[in-house]
């Protein structure tokens, strides 16, 4: 069996990877330095946290469930110690995008993002319905990339990936680069601003005299009818009056060189703010 050591077990993203994994075909072996973590994984998961030395020890696999900020930190801290062939797995691009990992050349670096359950989905059953973050009981769709390592060790990375953030229902291949481009680019960058954009501009109108949950309701469900049409998940076209009103709502919310944003030296600042 593999041994894989969970860096950051008993934090929020370490508890959602450990719930999938401590039904797995895996030997976990739990890292975790707080003792309030430490708690969450005994109360959850029945599991003890053991120290760095004794979770690398042998292991095949270290996935760092730590923030942004820690990787390269706890990258640095155990590269030494890794047997030749281990795989270390970092669950975003921004660290190894920035340059944080150590230049060793005989460990693989693998990375894995979840796409997250989409609006529009199949799902029926009430806790699938409910799980937006995924891991847990919707299907989502995940991104990979092997960073550096042998064309062999990508199938061992996407295993991890699949067990991880399970039910998956696509596995797409990209490279670091890549995924960098979709988070922090298309996914903060862009559509975590225009929805907090969304929600100011449904404050306005409230501050205006409309009542909150007309509001709410009158936005959210245009959202989702206009995100049908514009993503081709339904035919349609829009009025006349909505072409309109989008010809002239572009320019007054909307940078004309806005798209820069995905300009290599763009995501590099962004990524060098987040880590």
């Amino acid at each position: 069996m593999t041994k894989l050591a969970l860096f950051g077990a008993g934090g929020k993203m370490g508890m959602r990877l450990g719930r999938n994994l401590k039904n797995s075909s895996y030997v976990v072996a739990p890292v975790e330095v707080s003792p309030a973590g430490q708690q969450r994984l005994a109360d959850e998961l029945g599991w003890k946290a053991v120290d760095a030395a004794a979770a690398i020890a042998d292991a095949e696999i270290i996935v760092l469930a730590v923030p942004d900020t820690a990787i390269g930190k706890v990258a640095h801290g155990i590269i030494a110690k890794l047997k030749p062939g281990t795989m270390i797995i970092v669950l975003d691009a921004a660290a190894p995008y920035a340059g944080h990992l150590p230049d060793r050349k005989d460990v693989t670096y693998f990375i894995t993002h979840p796409c997250h359950p989409p609006i529009f989905n199949d799902e029926t059953d009430m806790a699938a319905k409910l799980d937006r973050f995924g891991g847990v009981a919707a299907k989502q769709a995940i991104v990979c990339a092997l960073m550096q390592g042998p064309e062999s060790d990508y199938a061992r990375g996407e295993a991890v990936a699949k067990t991880i953030w399970a039910p998956v229902m696509r596995s797409h291949r990209l490279t670091v680069e890549q995924i960098a481009l979709l988070e922090p680019g298309l996914a903060e960058t862009v559509a975590a601003s225009l929805l907090d954009v969304m929600r100011e501009a449904m404050d306005e109108v409230v501050r205006r005299g409309v009542p909150q949950e007309a509001a709410r309701d009158f936005l959210l469900g245009h959202m989702n009818i206009l995100a049908a049409v514009i993503f081709k998940e339904q035919p349609g076209v829009f009025s006349d009056a909505c072409n309109k009103a989008i010809q002239f709502g572009k320019p007054m919310l909307m940078r004309d060189d806005w798209k820069r944003i995905f300009e290599p030296s763009e995501i590099a600042a962004s990524i060098t703010r987040i880590t």
